[in-house]
């Protein structure tokens, strides 16, 4: 599948000691990079699901319902595979602890999905406790499609592939399932503190 890049135009900043990870740099912009095209999806179609080990579907919102959650604003640095990064950057959306909360689960990790068919895994601990979100607004205006519009994940401690646009939903398993990058080379993990941009890092 093609990579589309858009975007690119920032131009490279010295970044401060310590704020950044070793090998990126800064930008001003938000660069676009996807697998595949953006999807155009209706909210009215749009919901979000819960599934479970066995394949059941034991959560799901509609957009309305989803917007009704109780929302958070977070500032947090976003750091992406092809080595830029973007400091305090602001966001509203909702906790995965807020999406998983009541869920009985004996799940060591979870694949996010996308409208698309895009995939990613996270270890389960790297989605609670206040580390992960649902995002559906970015600087105060509505999600753009181009950058995982209506919502996407947001996991700013790990590389920003492990963000995944366009989310439709999270799938809890027992076993670690690399998702798509994952597969073709990407480092399962993905910590940007240590480098983990591929395989073999």
């Amino acid at each position: 599948m093609p990579v589309v890049s858009r975007g690119f135009r920032g131009r490279r900043r010295q970044p401060g000691a310590g704020l950044v990870p070793p090998g990126q740099y800064l930008v001003d912009d938000f660069p676009v990079l996807s697998a595949g095209p953006t999807p155009d999806v209706a909210l009215k179609d749009w919901d979000l699901t819960v599934v479970d080990e066995s394949g059941a579907v034991v959560a799901r919102w509609d957009w309305g319902e989803f917007r009704g959650l109780p929302a958070e604003e977070v500032t947090v640095d976003i750091h992406c595979v092809t080595k830029w990064s973007k400091l305090g950057t602001r966001w509203q959306g909702v906790s995965v602890d807020t999406i998983l909360g009541g869920i009985d689960a004996a799940a060591e990790f979870v694949v996010a999905f996308s409208d698309g068919g895009y995939t990613t895994n996270l270890p389960l601990a790297d989605v609670l406790e206040g580390q992960a979100w649902v995002a559906y607004r970015f600087e105060d205006e509505d999600l753009e499609p181009e950058h995982g519009g209506p919502a996407r994940l947001l996991v700013p401690h790990l590389y920003f592939w492990k963000s995944a646009k366009w989310l439709r939903g999270l799938r809890l398993t027992s076993e670690d399932e690399p998702g798509f990058w994952e597969s073709v080379g990407y480092h399962n993990y993905g910590d940007p503190w240590r480098e983990q941009r591929y395989w073999g890092d």
